[in-house]
Order: structure tokens, then C-alpha cells, then sequence
């Protein structure tokens, strides 16, 4: 290893003290009533549902019915266009087509105490009401059963340009209804309604009387896939029952997580004094290293920059951050204790620390790629489908589906981000902090390093 200077340690500290500060209290200035965010904190991290309450619910088709990968994203898409009726907007929905499972989680409403969790997911789960409209309040013109199929396509407008579009093919019942109403409504706008939320309100330019029909506007891809979903989720022939459900207070997922920081904390401190008693100076950079630890951890929860997304944190996800610190401890503890070891048999505090390091490498690495193997399927295993560690491990996951479980996929990240953050902290910074303090004359002395007097 090249030569430490004496600055190092200093340098290392204060970068893992910044680092500290700013990501457990963030920085943000105000100026009127703005608020900017120039790093985001602890305050900031996205709870999960079983730390600030919610509703955990997977719904599927009625027993006996295969439903197509097309009407699982459909009925998809009637979900999330429910929830955001029901002021829900911070929600997850997953869709596991394999085995024909929607997977849907959302938060209690705020401020309110007495939002009833077991109507909202009946509310979710009804047959989607799909209707056409004269106008915007007219009479309706189509149901949802007079719709064959919407799908998303592409054709030229009046210019010759290509344009994303909705087409539309109704069955004969419906050919024949939107024959005489469009025939009567030329100029006018014939309006698309999933429940009470308008879809679409596209005008008529001409009588259809073939049964197919063009929605066309300002789409791209994406929209115009989502009206086509939304669109064939009020014409599904199938009715999703609710496969399992469960709920949790905001009062007892708070103390959970209350209950379960304070014992984090006092175990950080019981781990650091036996630590220090017993390996002593190594034992204080071994505790540095974790501070900065913890706190890349965080600051990676949080998403730290004013951009980046925050990552939801459920109570399985807390246990990561202590495993992964306990993950650091041993490592800290091998290095030491083979420091401890080489001064015994007569090496110098600089061969000591070097041959420590050097010696125990190659174990911690092992140990640390294999628990993060273990992460990465975790999160692949239990995260969204459309995930990349999701798609990476697919051939694995087809023998036995995958099974989104937001408690679960926390849980591996938080595992990951601890272990990369290990190898960076307790082995990376761990070392270069104790070969640069070990330059000045009053730290050479051995029983400081674990050695004898």
C-alpha cells in the first residue's frame, strides 16, 4: 500500500462528519414561502405502509379464470385510476402476471381518522363502470360491454405525420348504438368515463358506422397505452375478488419503528464501548467508519439529492441497516483482531496494521459478495416485476414466480447499500484512517493497537 500522510485521518472525519450531518438534517433554505431543498434528510425518508399505517391487499380473477397478460394490465390500470379518485396518490400496485395477482399497497389518508380501509378495497376491487357520453353530461351512448377491444397504435394525421392513437372495435351491439349517436353528434364530443372520472372527450368528425374508431389527440406511447388499458379494464369480462388483506394502525407502525431505532441505537453503543475496550485505537476508527456507514445508508434512503427519489422504508428495512452495521462490526473486529495477532509476533504498529489488512481481505470480500448475492435476489424475488434485478434473475424466478412484497424488497436494499457501504467504510476508510494516525510518534506505542504494554 502507498504511504498514508498524517492528514488523511483528518480528512476522512470531517468528510464522514459532513456526511453525517447532512444526511440525517438535510439542508434547505427559504425564501417567502418557498422552501428549497438543497439535500434532503432523515426527515425526508418514504415510510413504508407497516411503519406510517396503510393497507396491504392482493387481488386476483375469480377462481377458474385465466386471465391474459393484456386484461391483468387493464385491470391494472382501473386500479391506479381508483385510487387516485379516492385522493390515494402515494401508492404502490404490482402486477404478477404469472400468477395472475394485482398487489396493492397504500398509505392511510391524511389527517384522517376514520377512513374505513375495508370499503376502499371493495371500492377497488368492483367491476370497472365504463361509459360513453353525449358531450360531457349527456345521456350515455356505450357501456363497457359494447366494447370488443381498444388497442394502441399508430397512424398519419391530416398533415401525413404519424400519431399515436386509440382504436377502438365494438361488438355488434355496440356498432350499431354508436352508429346512430355518432351520426347525430358530428361536431360534437362524445365523452369516456371509467366510474366518475372522465378518460377521454374526443370529438366526432364523422358518423362510424363500421364499429371501429379512431381516438386520436396530443398521445404518446405511454397515454395512449393507458387509455387503451383503461378502456378495455371497463370492458373485462372478469370481476377481481380480493385474495388477501391486511391493515395496519399508524399509531402501532410508528412505534415499531420507535421501538425498533431505540434498539438499534443502544445496541450501536453497547457494540461500540466493547469494541473500543477491547481493541482500543483500532476500535475507534472501527466506530468512525460505522457513523459514516449508517449515515450513507440514510443518505441513500432518503434519495439525499433534491431530485433523486426516495426509497421506502418499512420496519424489515431498519433490521437491514442494523445487519449490515453488524456486517460491519465483523469486519472491523477480523481486521483487529489480526492486528492483535501480527503485534504479537513481533511486527512493528505500521507491518501490523499492513499484514492485518492484507490477511483479512480476502474473507470479508467473500463474506460481502456472497450476503450480496443474497440482497440482489431478495430484492429481484420481491420487487416490482419490472425491476431490473427482477428481469436479471427471471429465468430463475420462472420455476416459482416472483411474489412482490414491498416489507421484503426494503429489506434487500437496505442489505446492499449497508454491505457496498461496508467495503467503502469499515474496510476502505477503516484502513487509511488507522495508517495515517499511526504516523504520530504518541500513537505508535503497541498496547494501543491491541498489543502489549
Amino acid at each position: 500500500m502507498k504511504k498514508v500522510g498524517k492528514p488523511a485521518f483528518f480528512v476522512i472525519v470531517a468528510l464522514i462528519v459532513v456526511l453525517t450531518v447532512l444526511a440525517f438534517f438535510g439542508f434547505s433554505y427559504s425564501y417567502g414561502d418557498n422552501v428549497t431543498t438543497i439535500v434532503k434528510g432523515a426527515n425526508d425518508i418514504r415510510w413504508g405502509i407497516d411503519i406510517r399505517g396503510g393497507v396491504d391487499v392482493t387481488f386476483s380473477p375469480e377462481e377458474g379464470y385465466n386471465a391474459t397478460d393484456d386484461e391483468m394490465s387493464a385491470a391494472e390500470s382501473i386500479i391506479k385510476v381508483r385510487l387516485v379518485s379516492q385522493n390515494i396518490t402515494d401508492s404502490e400496485v404490482y402486477t404478477d402476471y404469472d400468477k395472475d395477482r394485482i398487489i396493492v399497497r397504500f398509505p392511510w389518508k391524511e389527517d384522517e381518522t376514520d377512513f374505513n380501509p375495508e370499503s376502499a378495497v371493495k371500492e377497488l376491487g368492483e367491476t370497472a363502470l365504463l361509459t360513453f357520453r353525449e358531450n360531457t353530461d349527456g345521456p350515455v351512448v356505450l357501456e363497457g360491454k359494447d366494447v370488443r377491444s381498444a388497442t394502441a397504435g399508430m397512424q398519419p394525421d391530416q398533415f401525413g405525420n404519424m400519431e399515436y392513437v386509440v382504436q377502438l372495435e365494438l361488438n355488434n351491439e355496440g356498432k350499431s348504438k354508436f352508429a346512430e349517436a355518432t351520426g347525430r353528434l358530428v361536431g360534437q364530443t362524445i365523452s369516456i368515463w371509467m366510474d366518475d372520472v372522465m378518460l377521454s372527450a374526443p370529438t366526432v368528425n364523422s358518423q362510424i358506422p363500421d364499429g371501429t374508431a379512431i381516438i386520436s389527440g396530443s398521445f404518446d406511447a405511454e397515454s395512449a397505452k393507458s387509455l387503451a388499458d383503461r378502456i378495455n379494464g371497463g370492458a373485462l369480462p372478469f370481476r377481481l375478488v380480493t385474495e388477501n388483506f391486511s391493515s395496519i394502525s399508524p399509531t402501532l407502525g410508528m412505534g415499531a419503528r420507535d421501538a425498533m431505532v431505540t434498539a438499534g441505537l443502544i445496541a450501536f453503543a453497547l457494540v461500540a464501548l466493547y469494541i473500543i475496550a477491547l481493541y482500543r485505537l483500532p476500535g475507534v476508527i472501527a466506530c468512525i467508519a460505522l457513523v459514516g456507514q449508517v449515515a450513507g445508508t440514510i443518505a441513500c434512503i432518503s434519495g439525499f439529492l433534491p431530485n433523486a427519489p426516495s426509497f421506502t422504508l418499512t420496519l424489515p428495512g431498519i433490521a437491514g441497516i442494523i445487519l449490515g452495521i453488524g456486517m460491519g462490526v465483523d469486519a472491523n473486529v477480523i481486521t483487529s483482531e489480526r492486528i492483535k495477532e501480527e503485534l504479537k509476533i513481533g511486527k512493528t504498529v505500521d507491518g501490523a496494521i499492513d499484514s492485518g489488512f492484507q490477511r483479512t481481505f480476502s474473507a470479508i470480500l467473500d463474506g460481502n459478495i456472497t450476503t450480496m448475492l443474497v440482497a440482489a435476489v431478495l430484492m429481484g424475488s420481491f420487487g416490482p416485476p419490472d425491476s431490473f434485478l427482477a428481469k436479471l434473475f427471471s429465468p430463475l424466478f420462472r420455476w416459482f414466480g416472483t411474489s412482490a412484497a414491498g416489507a421484503v424488497y426494503s429489506f434487500g436494499y437496505t442489505l446492499l447499500v449497508g454491505v457496498i457501504l461496508n467495503l467503502l467504510m469499515g474496510v476502505t476508510a477503516s484502513r487509511f484512517m488507522l495508517k495515517s494516525i499511526s504516523k504520530f510518534k504518541a500513537l505508535k506505542n503497541p498496547w494501543l493497537y491491541g498489543g502489549a504494554k
